[in-house]
């Protein structure tokens, strides 16, 4: 017979794995369904955890060119070394996937690495199937959806991940560009246009809004 869950989680983003661990301690009998390879979903492989990692490099690069001199530290000749910084960032995301994934081995969360799709409700179960390198069906009793974010190409500039990039490329550009232009001045739009432009290139913000990070709070 089919192993049947009490709750099957797709996605493994921050919600996903949150949810999975919280419901495994409430003593249910949890899967969690991830397309990816990594659990930790968009923001700790692709988004705000290798963002943060790249500010913090970044920022100890900008003052030691800028502002080292003014503590009485001084530093001839600085250099980048981008391919370090970028394993750094690696490093950091790995550490926290392979934390999450403990986590999930810990509390008994099973992982199924596919796309999944919703087939049916029948008796009371829904029937997931999930498409990875093979194709299972999975049921389970109560199904929460989790599935985040993904970048989104505007109509007339379709990403070619070479000259026109998604957040994700640009998380992992091989040298710093001469001029950098970013669509959509929001959060992540801003971290990566803040990491470039201490590393060295001219960045230009544009945005459809009358101000920048239009979806946050203006009095803050």
């Amino acid at each position: 017979m089919a192993e049947i869950f009490d709750l099957l989680i797709i996605g493994a983003g921050p919600a996903g794995y949150m949810g999975a661990i919280r419901a495994a301690q409430l003593g249910m009998k949890v899967g969690c369904v991830e397309k990816r390879k990594e659990l930790g979903g968009t923001c700790l492989n692709v988004g705000c955890i290798p963002s943060k990692a790249l500010l913090d490099s970044s920022e100890h690069f900008l003052h030691a060119k800028t502002k080292f001199k003014k503590h009485g530290i001084i530093v001839e000749d600085v250099k980048l070394d981008l391919a370090a910084m970028m394993g750094r960032k690696d490093s950091i995301v790995r550490q926290l996937t392979t934390g999450i994934a403990g986590l999930f081995k810990k509390n008994k969360i099973t992982s199924h690495f596919g796309a999944a799709k919703i087939l049916s409700n029948k008796n009371s179960l829904f029937q997931v199937e999930v498409k990875g390198e093979a194709s299972e069906v999975i049921e389970a009793k109560k199904v929460l959806l989790a599935t985040g974010s993904a970048p989104v190409e505007l109509p007339f500039m379709p990403f070619d991940g070479k000259k026109i990039l998604s957040s994700t490329e640009a998380l992992a550009l091989p040298k710093v560009p001469e001029h950098l232009v970013v669509v959509g001045g929001g959060v992540i739009g801003l971290e990566l246009g803040s990491v470039w432009n201490r590393l060295g290139s001219k960045v230009t913000v544009v945005e459809y809004a009358d101000f920048i990070v239009p979806f946050c709070d203006q009095q803050t």
